[in-house]
């Protein structure tokens, strides 16, 4: 009887004891910062930025290639007033190094910072 309650004792603590522990990665989300907060910003694929705007107005904001001073991406966005959170997606772009311009309707230079891209 003895045998027999030690053996399930042992069976018990190596079935729920050794079972593998299942651990969930963790990926730490990117936290939304102010683009033009600064001149010179590192940031990766889709991650989430934010500028602030004084106007509810037509904005252009683009993507100049450092070197060739050449446009890759144009885009128009609505502003409010305050925060305006969008999305930059650079996967498939070949240079580490772009100018984030912000235009108004008149193409006159609001703001620019250069990306670092990860």
């Amino acid at each position: 009887m003895k045998k027999l309650i030690i053996i399930l004792t042992c069976f018990l603590i190596f079935t729920f004891g050794c079972r593998k522990e299942e651990i969930l990665p963790v990926i730490p989300e990117p936290k939304v910062i102010d683009i033009f907060a600064s001149t010179e910003t590192k940031i990766t694929d889709g991650q989430e930025v934010m500028f602030k705007s004084d106007l509810a107005t037509i904005y252009v904001i683009k993507m100049v290639e450092v070197s060739t001073n050449q446009v890759v991406s144009k885009e128009k966005i609505t502003t409010k007033i305050g925060e305006n959170n969008f999305k930059i997606y650079t996967k498939s772009i070949k240079s580490n190094y772009l100018y984030l311009v912000l235009e108004d309707g008149n193409k006159k230079e609001i703001n620019k910072t250069k990306l670092i891209l990860n």
